[in-house]
């Protein structure tokens, strides 16, 4: 059965259906556009609307992720019936939470043969790796070294303390098929499917286990994602075969894409919710444009509210496709939905979010020592709104003698893309900015007093400015980002 048999959906009724992000960075468009179908469905049908957060990946944890990642839903108006701030009936809805759980799931596995420890080093299975490279291998995966391990032989060595991990036994042979919904059957040949590792040396799961492991405890019955989810989804099925569980339903909707048909992400887009919020967007401009990426309400229409596709919401009307993110169609929506308010509403829209108190008051701290009448504020404080600058007045000074505009283009790029690397800076409090960017040039061989003008003059297209990191700061994140981006394109294009 697929999406064009009916306007029914597949499955057990009513629907309880989840988003499951990782806190690893900041909320990204694509993870409101995957809450978007889930949340427009448990509408729909009555059902409910699960968060939870998958936090097992310690490595890559971003303190105050979370935090963030409730606020950009809430602001887009998706609104959770079970998560972790609001509790529900089949809680801890925070992986790591749920720790007992998935040691008790996975000793199910091992006793019953579908799972097996895996002893092998990191040296060795990097050496593996590099030998089927070699050899030109059409697949890269484990050997099944550990496979034909006895479990005396397999006990002894872990009650020995060994390190190990555990991994799911997949069949030698035949196929693993499942549905897709929006893609019809999906069929795979078991031998090219590694036998993944499920639980991880640390204590921790990996996703495949504990994805399919809270699924089932939490009575989902409907997978909605994204389509990279494809591939893993074997594994997937072949767990919930070994537990001896039923799997739920399976939707894959295609990926959000940049112009060139790449996938969506921050070196060439701004993708983070935020980004669009602090911009000035209008929330239900924006799920209205992200509504239209994946979902077709017919005849041509484009402009209907979260509340109008719930009401009309059928699986025969999206779409399976990689949608582009057109940025200049979405601000043509909200050039249109702003010009649609009347002027007391556009008011108080302004006040609530683009001239709150709680953004103005600090601005209004960095310019106060440096403006003598009240008219003035306003034109001082212009760097800190909008997106894109004209930097056609500053170009000359971002030149930097004996390196070329490439060589410019290429630090500030890296500048930008190794803020996500570090932990502190991260964070883009001025403090931590300050530190990074000291470091950075550290390690980089710049001048500070370069790469600081550099940096100034790309965040404020001004070559004086307040403090440099507090600028920064309180311009955001996906501000600074966009404007190192713009600088980067226009470095780039220069001669020499």
């Amino acid at each position: 059965m697929t999406a064009q048999d009916g306007a029914r959906p597949p499955g057990r009724l009513p629907p309880r259906v989840r988003i499951a992000p990782s806190p690893t960075g900041d909320p990204h468009v694509g993870t409101a556009y995957i809450a978007l179908f889930n949340y427009v469905f448990a509408r729909k049908y009555g059902g409910t609307f699960i968060l939870r957060i998958e936090d097992t990946d310690q490595e890559r944890y971003t303190a105050g992720s979370e935090a963030a990642i409730f606020e950009a839903l809430r602001w887009l108006g998706l609104e959770w019936d079970e998560g972790p701030d609001v509790g529900g009936p089949h809680g801890p809805y925070r992986q790591s939470e749920r720790l007992p759980l998935y040691r008790r799931e996975i000793q199910k596995l091992v006793e019953k043969g579908e799972a097996y420890p895996c002893f092998c080093t990191k040296d060795r299975l990097d050496q593996l790796r590099r030998e089927q490279i070699a050899a030109k291998q059409s697949t890269l995966g484990y050997d099944g070294k550990c496979r034909s391990l006895s479990p005396a032989e397999a006990s002894a060595r872990m009650a020995a303390g060994e390190a190990h991990v555990v991994r799911l036994r997949v069949p030698d042979d035949g196929e693993t098929v499942f549905v897709d919904h929006l893609r019809g059957e999906l069929r795979f040949e078991n031998r090219l499917i590694d036998d993944q590792v499920l639980f991880k040396s640390d204590g921790f799961p990996t996703y495949h286990l504990a994805n399919v492991v809270d699924d089932h405890h939490m009575g989902v019955t409907h997978v909605i994602r994204g389509e990279e989810w494809i591939t893993s989804t074997p594994k997937h099925v072949l767990l919930y075969r070994a537990f001896g569980w039923d799997a739920p339903e399976f939707f894959h909707l295609g990926l959000l894409r940049n112009e060139d048909k790449s996938k969506l992400s921050k070196r060439k887009n701004p993708v983070s919710v935020f980004h669009y919020r602090d911009l000035g967007y209008l929330p239900e401009t924006l799920l209205n444009f992200m509504a239209c990426l994946g979902y077709s309400m017919g005849e041509d229409r484009e402009r209907f509210t979260v509340d109008e596709m719930i009401a009309h919401f059928d699986w025969s009307r999206v779409s399976a496709g990689g949608p582009v993110f057109d940025q200049k169609k979405l601000e043509a929506f909200d050039g249109a939905d702003i010009r649609a308010m009347s002027v007391d509403t556009l008011y108080d829209r302004l006040m609530e979010r683009t001239l709150s108190r709680e953004r103005m008051l600090p601005l209004l701290a960095q310019a106060q020592e440096r403006v003598n009448r009240l008219d003035d504020f306003i034109p001082y404080l212009t760097f800190f709104f909008g997106g894109s600058l004209d930097y056609g007045p500053v170009l000359d000074k971002l030149k930097v003698k004996d390196r070329t505009p490439a060589e410019v283009a290429t630090t500030l790029e890296a500048f930008a893309q190794d803020i996500e690397r570090d932990a502190e800076a991260r964070a883009f409090t001025a403090t931590a900015l300050d530190a990074f960017a000291r470091g950075f040039c550290q390690r980089s061989g710049w001048k500070n007093k370069d790469l600081f003008m550099l940096l100034r003059i790309a965040i404020t297209g001004r070559t004086a400015s307040p403090s440099l990191f507090d600028t920064m700061a309180l311009c955001g994140k996906d501000r600074c980002r966009l404007r190192l981006r713009d600088v980067v394109t226009l470095l780039r294009a220069q001669p020499g």
